[in-house]
């Protein structure tokens, strides 16, 4: 009986399961042939790439900042180290719980609000047709690109004691004229409907781009099956949007410690009665820098508020993960 000679293959590990290894010269070879398959998309891409490296990147350097006590004749690395202690100024402030809620509560609020409110509204722009649809998306994106500055100014223009809008309506009604800007009650209101005003247009267009992206035969096959619009809505165009929403959310989360300065900090114009409902992290941290010049407790709060929105992205995609990974981030 002839003797069978051993495989080689199962002298590398199982037979048809086994593979060749890629060498590290073939991998870089790959890599070299897919840059000059795609080099006119990476050229036109490098203005990004460059932007995003020197905005984004390059000052991760300034970091090292959060846990040194800086001088400016010793530089970023030759200042002395102090560790944790420029984190205590946040959570030693005498309003530390005060600007923390506010930027939690805040924020919440303008994530769920505007969420809610985007939906909704591009459900009703997928119900129209013809030329309104780009009326409509142009007045809504609009405010988007207004700097918060002007913002300031407008909200200024309605807000003023003796000239603004708001009172001078009250005057036609008998009614007395409010000083907006002293009190504190109505910034808890004021505050998310400007931040849904301005931003509703972008979050509305991104969902509406979502719609579009459906296949129509979903809808097609649900009005022979006899099916309203508020059905189609609910049954097929919400559904199909839930990773879409979901991923939006997370995201936004991201930023959930992380106050609008701009928003905090212009339309309340910057007056002490009304901290106790628009002061946040941001504008708390903004003024100490500004009088004290303290750069590196700037620095440790900015750090600090980059590490929590890390860990809550990282905590509500595994979340998200376990009830249906289909709709997480990553």
């Amino acid at each position: 009986m002839r003797k069978t000679e051993p495989s080689r293959l199962s002298a590398s590990g199982g037979g048809a399961a086994a593979r060749p290894r890629t060498s590290v010269g073939s991998w870089i070879r790959n890599e070299f042939r897919h840059i000059r398959k795609n080099k006119e998309l990476l050229l036109l891409s490098l203005p990004g790439i460059v932007f995003k490296f020197v905005i984004a990147y390059l000052p991760m350097v300034g970091l090292i900042l959060a846990f040194k006590y800086y001088r400016y004749d010793q530089g970023i690395f030759g200042s002395k180290w102090v560790g944790l202690q420029n984190f205590e100024f946040l959570f030693k402030a005498q309003d530390a719980i005060r600007i923390i809620r506010n930027t939690l509560l805040y924020n919440f609020t303008y994530i769920i609000l505007g969420t809610v409110a985007a939906l909704l509204l591009a459900l009703l722009m997928n119900e129209l047709t013809g030329r309104l649809i780009k009326i409509y998306q142009t007045t809504l994106f609009l405010p988007f690109f207004i700097s918060m500055v002007l913002v300031g100014y407008i909200g200024n223009a309605f807000l003023d004691f003796e000239n603004g809008y708001l009172n001078t309506i009250l005057a036609w009604f008998g009614l007395e004229p409010r000083s907006w800007y002293l009190e504190t009650t109505p910034w808890m209101f004021l505050l998310p409907l400007v931040s849904l005003w301005k931003g509703i247009g972008f979050s509305t267009l991104v969902y509406y781009a979502g719609i579009t992206g459906i296949s129509t035969e979903y809808y097609e096959a649900a009005k022979l099956d006899g099916a309203t619009r508020v059905q189609m809505m609910t049954r097929i165009t919400l559904p199909l949007l839930k990773p879409l929403v979901v991923i939006l959310f997370i995201l936004g989360l991201g930023n959930i410690f992380r106050g609008d300065f701009g928003l905090h900090y212009f339309l309340p114009n910057n007056v002490g009665m009304n901290f106790p409902t628009t002061d946040v992290i941001d504008t708390y941290v903004y003024r100490a820098l500004t009088k004290l010049a303290d750069m590196n407790s700037a620095a440790a709060v900015g750090f600090l508020q980059s590490v929590v929105g890390l860990i809550t992205v990282v905590s509500a995609n595994a979340l998200v993960r376990r009830i249906d990974k289909d709709s997480a981030l990553f």
